[in-house]
């Protein structure tokens, strides 16, 4: 993965976790937790339930990988930390080979483990994950800025207190932002903001 995407990530997210608490970074919240709490997420979306019809939805599959890469980005940054080395560190491990789990519930499983286990974050086991999703760098990069978006979107709108509505016309909010993505050009400048604009509106129009 380029390095300037990866450092870009790095930069939104610390923005997104700053408006949630400034200090965040000392505070040391349990990313861990989420990201195996997200992979759980992840398996309702692949389907598991051998005694049922099920079929994946590889949209909502994606969309839950870019999840765990917010929480699993933010276990990676320490007090001390520098965007650039870190960057540098992250890249490598996205571009080097990574570990040959085909199976999406084993990619996902193993990650979990390890954020269980070591109460840390694994890049090259997400990395191997991604690869089982059928997730490029460049759809992660993409979706990651538009999840990014939803993010200070939900906080604008009274996430933090409560009064945000998650369900727009009943569908999750989730859902509108796979449809926008598609319709929007993420070579664009204006990208995060035509994604915002596009967001705001079908929440005005549902809301």
């Amino acid at each position: 993965m380029k390095r300037t995407a990866v450092k870009n990530m790095l930069e939104m997210q610390a923005r997104m976790n700053a408006r949630v608490h400034e200090h965040w970074i000392d505070q040391d919240f349990a990313w861990y937790r989420a990201v195996w709490i997200e992979c759980g997420e992840l398996m309702d979306h692949v389907g598991y339930k051998w005694w049922k019809k099920q079929e994946p939805d590889m949209n909502q599959v994606r969309l839950e990988v870019v999840d765990i890469w917010h929480f699993g980005m933010s276990a990676l940054f320490k007090t001390e930390s520098s965007l650039d080395a870190l960057a540098d560190t992250i890249s490598a491990h996205m571009t080097n080979e990574v570990m040959a789990h085909t199976d999406i519930h084993d990619a996902t499983e193993a990650l979990a483990h390890h954020a269980l286990e070591s109460k840390s974050f694994s890049v090259p086991l997400f990395a191997a994950l991604m690869k089982a999703c059928d997730l490029s760098p460049e759809a992660l990069y993409r979706h990651y800025v538009g999840k990014n978006v939803l993010n200070f979107f939900r906080q604008d709108n009274g996430y933090k207190d409560g009064t945000y509505i998650k369900l727009w016309n009943g569908r999750e909010d989730n859902e509108h932002l796979v449809e926008v993505l598609e319709k929007l050009d993420d070579a664009a400048p204006n990208y995060p903001e035509a994604v915002y604009e596009a967001l705001s509106h079908r929440y005005q129009q549902a809301v």
